[in-house]
């Protein structure tokens, strides 16, 4: 068995592209996490942006189960599902901070699930400390604060590597979510919508910073640990996720899997 690997021992790339749609999110995340686990790329940080509104849901989540179809179509809401477990996310764009890490097996090798999460979460929470807020990880896959929930986190161990990603609320829009979400109408309907701004805390509340401010001082952060080089997708990497989106993650057969 190999021994475990530190941050500093590769040599990251930072990816931070326009709007792209949300099946070509899910394609790259599987795509790029398939490159680092066959040695084509280095560990690589992925900060995400939305072209349109989308609920994302858990690769073995219940469509029915999660998503109002009639609310989704009104509010121009797609929906896709992912290659990781989890729960389902609501996004608008601007309205969140999602990245993900693809890194190979060795950075968390011999640790539970629940320590991988804990270990690739850390940085975060001590850039959301340099901040000044009081966040810590809450198992399994959550960010949490003194103010409610900040994000979740989900996972996909695939060939040589783990897929790792987060979404975090900068501003969220509270109503139009349960409208959405079924899952969170259910928690909510005896409360009313103030507790889902309660359970759900922007970042942009709690910071009264800019989205880009926020992302910086992660960035910041993240090149404490280890040397992080931005660079722009490649070709080849961008025509492997354009086929898996329109073959695989556009596909109804792949979201309804789980009806």
């Amino acid at each position: 068995m190999s021994e475990r690997t530190q941050w500093g021992d590769y040599q990251w790339e930072l990816l931070h592209d326009g709007p792209q749609s949300p099946e070509l999110h899910m394609a790259l995340d599987a795509v790029i996490t398939d490159e680092v686990g066959a040695g084509l790329r280095p560990p690589t940080l992925r900060i995400w942006e939305w072209s349109q509104p989308a609920v994302i849901i858990g690769r073995f989540q219940s469509l029915k189960n999660e998503v109002d179809p009639e609310g989704a179509q009104r509010h121009g809401v797609k929906v896709v599902r992912r290659v990781s477990g989890g729960g389902a996310m609501f996004v608008e764009p601007g309205n969140t901070i999602t990245y993900s890490l693809s890194v190979p097996q060795a950075l968390v090798q011999g640790m539970s699930f629940q320590q991988s999460y804990e270990f690739l979460d850390a940085w975060v929470i001590q850039a959301l400390h340099d901040l000044g807020i009081k966040a810590w990880y809450q198992p399994l896959n959550d960010i949490a604060s003194e103010s409610g929930k900040i994000g979740g986190a989900a996972q996909a161990r695939r060939a040589g590597a783990v897929l790792h990603h987060v979404t975090m609320s900068y501003d969220i829009d509270a109503e139009k979510m349960v409208q959405v979400l079924r899952i969170g109408r259910e928690k909510l309907s005896d409360k009313g919508t103030t507790s889902a701004k309660k359970r759900v805390d922007p970042l942009r509340s709690q910071t009264g910073l800019e989205r880009d401010v926020i992302i910086e001082r992660m960035l910041q952060t993240f090149r404490g640990l280890a040397s992080l080089t931005p660079i722009s997708l490649s070709q080849t990497t961008l025509e492997k996720a354009q086929a898996q989106a329109r073959d695989k993650f556009s596909s109804q057969e792949w979201t309804a899997q789980v009806p």
